[in-house]
């Protein structure tokens, strides 16, 4: 993997990690929700649903498949960027594309504000009912395919929380 950036599974909670920036499992109106998204809004502090809800007002939502970037806050990440997985209707809804997509849009926002360091959950798999096994296998396939255009990014964490989004993410790296 020579140039290519190093990537690391990490089970634990992505909101103490230290990374120039965390990913949030994100929706569309960048609101405070469950799951990671509540955990990293509630860990960075009021100031990121603020600077949330302001980029909403001077910009729109955020698309499903796109991504935003913020402050950290109050969390060790400098910068916090909001990726929009695609919620679960069964596969035949390009489900799997806009999942990518996210993927794709939060690793070229990071390249474009100096983020060395990145980690990710496991969008779309909580709350938006995406089916785990294939959400890791598009995770790590969009993440390894978008690596080698990247020159700016030295580091990808794949962050899990339980033994089975853990096994799926070791198992999708394996393949």
């Amino acid at each position: 993997m020579s140039g290519m950036a190093r990537l690391e599974l990490f089970e634990g909670d992505i909101t103490t990690l230290d990374v120039d920036a965390i990913v949030n499992a994100a929706n569309e109106a960048l609101a405070p929700g469950g799951g990671v998204c509540g955990a990293i809004h509630r860990a960075a502090g009021p100031g990121l649903a603020e600077e949330c809800a302001r980029l909403v007002r001077e910009s729109g939502s955020c698309a499903t498949g796109d991504a935003r970037l913020t402050g950290g806050h109050g969390l060790k990440a400098r910068h916090v960027i909001h990726a929009v997985g695609s919620i679960w209707h069964g596969g035949a809804a390009g489900e799997a594309d806009l999942l990518a997509s996210c993927y794709r849009a939060a690793l070229a926002l990071a390249e474009t504000h100096g983020v060395a360091s990145i980690a990710f959950p496991a969008i779309s798999t909580g709350i938006f009912g995406y089916p785990l096994v294939e959400a890791t296998r598009i995770a790590v396939a969009a993440v390894c395919g978008e690596l080698p255009s990247r020159t700016v990014i030295r580091r990808v964490v794949f962050c899990t929380f339980g033994a089975d989004v853990t096994a799926a993410y070791k198992a999708a790296l394996a393949g």
